[in-house]
């Protein structure tokens, strides 16, 4: 089975976070043993940040277990939904949030999608399966 994956998962296990380095960890191979961890821009950009070169980020995504998927289209238009619903509710962000990308990707794909993080996706997404702690 597929899942995607939150950055926030990915940059505990990178920056061996102390309070989630564990959680995000086992996640994370329990996804691995069980099927494809999905990616997206969005999220990639989020985690390159601690990185110099992309061929460091590379050789921590073995891509017989990551696997790059671009938007589709119906999720560029459901994350713009959530986010003039978010506009709608006195969000004063200026332009739609990276969660709204993340998840609509994971909604319209039908995957589970790793997080530590559910508030936002639990409010803007309420059909999404989240394994969370």
């Amino acid at each position: 089975m597929a899942v995607m994956v939150d950055s926030c998962v990915l940059l505990d296990v990178f920056n061996r976070d102390s309070q989630w380095f564990e959680w995000s960890s086992g996640a994370l191979a329990e996804a691995a043993d069980s099927g494809s961890i999905l990616l997206n821009a969005v999220i990639y950009a989020e985690i390159s940040i601690g990185f110099a070169h992309i061929e460091q980020l590379e050789g921590f995504l073995p891509p017989d277990i990551f696997v790059f998927q671009d938007i589709p289209r119906e999720a560029a238009f459901l994350a713009g939904k959530c986010y003039l619903k978010y506009r709608r509710r006195g969000g004063s962000k200026a332009q739609p949030l990276p969660d709204f990308f993340i998840g609509a990707h994971a909604a319209v794909a039908r995957v589970p999608l790793i997080t530590r993080d559910t508030k936002r996706f639990r409010d803007y997404f309420p059909g999404l399966r989240l394994i969370a702690p």
